[in-house]
C-alpha cells in the first residue's frame, strides 16, 4: 500500500468517455480525463492486440495524464477453469494487457483479472481455481521485470464465483505468494459482498493497492446509497495514499457488448462531462473531510 492519504492521484475510467479505443476515441477520452481535472485514466484492455499502444502513449505524454489498465476476462479465455484452452487463452490475453501496461509507461494491471465477467452456473472448482492462481503468479513474475502492480478486483456474485470479498482475495494472494500482487478494492462490489466499508479496507491493510469510487447505481456519486464517508475515513485509518478512480456506465456510452456483460440496461447520465467533473469534487471533498476527522 502506499502511505499518504490525501496525496491520492485521481483517476477517471475511460467508460465515462468513450466505449471503445480507436485512436479518435484515445484521443478524446485523454483530452476529457485532463480537462475534467484528473491524473490519470483507467483505460480497458479486453483484447489488447486491437490496442495502439505507441499512439496511446504518445497522448498520455501528450495531455500530461498517467495510466492505469484493467479488464475482465471473458468465458472463452476464464483462467478460472478447467479447461485449459480457455486458461492459456486467459494467461495470452493477460500478456498482452501486461505488454500494454508496459508499452505506455503505466505501473497498473488490475480488474477481474482473476476469473470472467460472468453469473457463473455453478461454484468455482480446487482445479479451476488453482489454474487462476498459477496464472496470476506468472503474469505477477512478468510484471515485476517492469515494476508493474498486478491488483486483483473481487466483484459481487453476479460478475464471478471466485473473489468476491477482501479476505477472499487476501488468501488468494497469499497462494500466489508473488510480492506485487495487491488487492483492487471497489466500494460498489463492497456496497453488495462486505459486512460494511471499514473491515474490507483493515482487512487489505498494505496490499490494498487499488480503488475504485461508484454509486449504488453506477451512476452521480452521493445520490445513491453508498457511505461514502465511512469508505474515505477507512482509507484515511490505513493511511492508502494510492490511485482512487472514479469509475461509472452508461449504455449511452460504454460499447454494447460491454454493456450488456456489466447489465447496463438504463441510462443513468449523457453528458460524461458534467459527471467527471462532478464526481472529481466529490472525491476530493470526501478526501478533505476524512482527513479532518481521521
Amino acid at each position: 500500500m502506499i502511505k499518504g492519504f490525501g496525496n491520492n492521484k485521481l483517476g477517471c475510467h475511460a467508460l465515462v468517455w468513450v466505449g471503445g479505443w480507436s485512436n479518435e476515441e484515445c484521443e478524446t477520452a485523454i483530452a476529457n480525463t485532463k480537462a475534467a481535472g484528473y491524473d490519470l485514466i483507467e483505460m480497458v484492455a479486453l483484447d489488447p492486440t486491437k490496442l495502439d499502444t505507441s499512439f496511446t502513449r504518445d497522448t498520455l505524454q501528450k495531455h500530461g495524464v498517467e495510466g492505469t489498465c484493467s479488464l475482465g476476462l471473458g468465458e472463452t479465455n476464464d483462467i478460472n477453469s478447467e479447461d485449459m484452452t480457455k486458461v492459456k487463452k486467459g494467461e495470452e490475453t493477460l500478456l498482452g494487457a501486461l505488454k500494454f501496461v508496459e508499452g505506455v509507461g503505466g505501473k497498473f494491471l488490475g480488474g477481474v483479472i482473476h476469473s470472467a465477467l460472468r453469473k457463473y452456473p455453478e461454484e468455482t472448482t480446487t482445479k479451476a481455481r488453482a489454474n487462476s492462481v498459477s496464472v496470476i503468479k506468472q503474469i505477477a513474475k512478468e510484471a515485476q521485470k517492469s515494476g508493474i502492480t498486478i491488483a486483483l478486483e473481487p466483484v459481487n456474485r453476479y460478475e464471478t464465483n471466485l473473489l468476491n470479498t477482501a479476505q477472499q482475495t487476501i488468501d488468494f494472494i497469499n497462494d500466489v505468494g508473488e510480492p506485487n500482487v495487491t488487492v483492487h478494492l471497489d466500494v460498489y462490489h463492497c456496497n453488495i459482498e462486505e459486512d460494511g466499508y471499514r473491515n474490507p479496507i483493515l482487512a487489505c491493510g498494505d496490499r490494498l493497492g487499488y480503488v475504485h469510487i461508484g454509486e449504488s447505481h453506477r451512476g452521480y456519486l452521493g445520490t445513491g446509497t453508498i457511505d461514502f464517508a465511512k469508505f474515505f475515513d477507512a482509507l484515511a485509518e490505513v493511511d492508502y495514499g494510492g490511485y482512487i478512480t472514479f469509475e461509472s456506465f452508461s449504455s449511452a456510452v460504454v460499447d454494447p457488448k460491454l454493456s450488456m456483460m456489466l447489465g447496463i440496461w438504463r441510462n443513468l447520465w449523457s453528458d460524461s462531462m458534467d459527471l467527471a467533473v462532478k464526481a472529481r469534487e466529490f472525491m476530493q471533498n470526501s478526501i478533505s473531510q476524512a482527513r479532518q476527522t481521521a
